[in-house]
C-alpha cells in the first residue's frame, strides 16, 4: 500500500512568528519543490499537490516551479496527485458566471500540472453553496429538487473540464464531501468518473447516513484514491460533525484494520493520502503498524 500526504501543510505555508515583512518575503520566496522534498524525506509517496496554493502563492504552479517538481519526481521516484481548487469556487452553482469561473479555475490548474502526469485529479464536484442547501431546513421534496439542480450544474462543469483539458474521465476523481453520497455516485456513473473516498467526511456525516464501509464497497469499482483521516461516527441520523474530521488514525471511530483488509481484498493499488499534518500522519502510520504491520514497508 502507498501512503502519501497532502502538500497543504499549514505550518510550512504560514509559519508562526514572522513579522509582516518576513511574511511577505516568505510568500514571494515560496519554493513548492522544497516543500515537497521535505514531505518526501519523511517517506511519504505519493504527494498530493494542492491547487488552492495559487490563492496566496501565485508562483506555485508557474512553469519554473513545475520543472523543479518534475525533476524532484524523477530524482526521488515520486508520484503526484492533485487536489483541484476548492476554495472560492462553486462548480455546481446555478449562477452561470460563477460556475464558469469555477470551471476555468479547475482547467487552469489541470493544464499547469499535466507535465507532472498526476495519477489522479481529485475534485469537489459541489461547493459551499450546495452544502448550505443540503443542510438547510426545507421540505424534503423541495430540498431533493434543489440538490438535483446542483447535481445537474456539477455535471455540466465536469463535462466542460474534461472537454477543455482532454484528460481521461477516469483520471478525474470526485470526492465524497458535504453532498448526498447517492448524488455523487450518480455523477461518477453518468460521466464515467473515478471516486475519492474521504473516510473522515463520511464518518462525520458529510455524505449522509452511510457508513464508511458501505461507502467503500460502493466506491470500489471506481475508487482511485482514499483520503485517510479519522472522525467520530455520527450515526445514521444524518447529523454532521463539523470540525470533528481530519483527526489522526486511532483517535476516532474508523476501524483501520477493517478498512485496510477490505482494500487489500479488493487489490486496491491507488494512493492513500493523509489529509493531516506531518506529525499526525506519522502517528497514523504507527497506528497502522500496530494493527496491520504487513501493509507497511519494513523500517
Amino acid at each position: 500500500m502507498r501512503f502519501g500526504i497532502m502538500a497543504m501543510q499549514l505550518d510550512a505555508l504560514v509559519p508562526s512568528g514572522l513579522s509582516p515583512e518576513g511574511m511577505m518575503a516568505h510568500i514571494s520566496g515560496f519554493d513548492h519543490a522544497k516543500l515537497v522534498w521535505g514531505l518526501a524525506s519523511h517517506g511519504f509517496n505519493p504527494i498530493e499537490l494542492g491547487g488552492d496554493l495559487t490563492l496566496f502563492f501565485p508562483q506555485a504552479y508557474a512553469p519554473a516551479s513545475i520543472e523543479r517538481l518534475a525533476a524532484l519526481k524523477q530524482e526521488r521516484g515520486l508520484s503526484y496527485t492533485i487536489h483541484v481548487p476548492l476554495w472560492s469556487v462553486e462548480p455546481s452553482t446555478p449562477l452561470t458566471p460563477v460556475r464558469l469561473g469555477s470551471v476555468h479555475a479547475a482547467v487552469d490548474i489541470i493544464r499547469a500540472v499535466q507535465p507532472l502526469e498526476p495519477e489522479v485529479y481529485v475534485f469537489h464536484a459541489t461547493g459551499s453553496l450546495a452544502a448550505e442547501f443540503y443542510r438547510m431546513r426545507l421540505p424534503e421534496m423541495a430540498r431533493a429538487l434543489i440538490l438535483k439542480q446542483f447535481q445537474s450544474q456539477a455535471r455540466e462543469s465536469l463535462k466542460a473540464i474534461l472537454g477543455e483539458t482532454g484528460i481521461p474521465s477516469r483520471r478525474l476523481a470526485i470526492e465524497t464531501i458535504e453532498f448526498p453520497f447517492e448524488l455523487t455516485l450518480e455523477l461518477a456513473h453518468a460521466l464515467d468518473l473515478s471516486l475519492c473516498l474521504d473516510t473522515g467526511h463520511v464518518l462525520a456525516g458529510f455524505s449522509g447516513p452511510i457508513t464508511v464501509y458501505e461507502a467503500l464497497d460502493r466506491c470500489l469499482p471506481r475508487l482511485a484514491e482514499v483520503h485517510l483521516h479519522d472522525a467520530p461516527w455520527q450515526g445514521t441520523e444524518q447529523r454532521i460533525g463539523y470540525g470533528q474530521d481530519h483527526k489522526p488514525l486511532g483517535t476516532g471511530d474508523l476501524d483501520v484494520a477493517r478498512l485496510l483488509d477490505r482494500l487489500l481484498e479488493a487489490r486496491f493499488a491507488g494512493p492513500l493520502i493523509f489529509e493531516l499534518s506531518v506529525e499526525e500522519s506519522l502517528a497514523s502510520l504507527e497506528a497502522i503498524r500496530a494493527r496491520r504491520p504487513g501493509v507497511l514497508p519494513r523500517a
